[in-house]
């Protein structure tokens, strides 16, 4: 039930999209009528989305052929608006692709060009200057968000680290890894040489 509800909801976002973004149209061009499955990992589930050039279709339960399937954890898959990340996060495993890789950078690179212009369909309704200032505003708030948001994590790490003592820095970190390692060393020598005198 909740898989039929977010494809519902993933599909009315995206169709808004290519309302929003006319551009959107054009870059798909080349992935019409083609399947792209995707697995999250997170879910144990499998959608799917075909673009069948006016409108999206995201299926909830889908078992048939695809010309792309995608096994991926939800984090992985929002790194996709990179296409250049594609390749890398093969290699890395953090995603299995099979089939038509020329399609998977395709809805990548069409998703990472996306640049709505908000002024322009907020001016529909409350006029250009008004909508300009609005949109302004929610730039400047969003770069002061980002600032304090990384403030605060900076201030908390170092608090939690240096005042309270409630984590490791990573260098102690590091320490204790080679610590552990070499000490994981000298009990393998000691089997051995166990394992030789029970042998004699």
């Amino acid at each position: 039930m909740i898989e039929v509800v977010a494809s519902a909801i993933v599909e009315s976002c995206l169709n808004r999209l290519l309302v929003l973004e006319p551009e959107l149209t054009r870059s798909l061009e080349n992935c019409k009528h083609k399947v792209i499955a995707v697995e999250l990992r997170d879910w144990q589930h499998t959608f799917a989305l075909t673009y069948v050039g006016h409108q999206f279709i995201v299926f909830s339960q889908y078992q048939e052929h695809a010309d792309c399937h995608i096994s991926a954890s939800l984090e992985t898959l929002t790194k996709l608006t990179n296409p250049s990340l594609l390749t890398q996060l093969i290699r890395q495993e953090k995603l299995d692709l099979e089939g038509d890789l020329q399609l998977a950078q395709n809805y990548s690179s069409a998703f990472s060009n996306i640049h709505i212009d908000w002024a322009e369909h907020l001016s529909r309704y409350i006029g250009d200057a008004p909508a300009q200032q609005v949109i302004n505003s929610t730039q400047k708030a969003h770069v002061q968000g980002k600032t304090i948001g990384s403030s605060f994590k900076s201030t908390v790490t170092q608090l939690c680290q240096d005042e309270l003592k409630v984590t490791i820095h990573p260098l102690e970190l590091e320490q204790y890894k080679m610590h552990t390692r070499h000490i994981k060393n000298q009990a393998a020598q000691l089997e051995q040489r166990i394992q030789l005198l029970l042998n004699r």
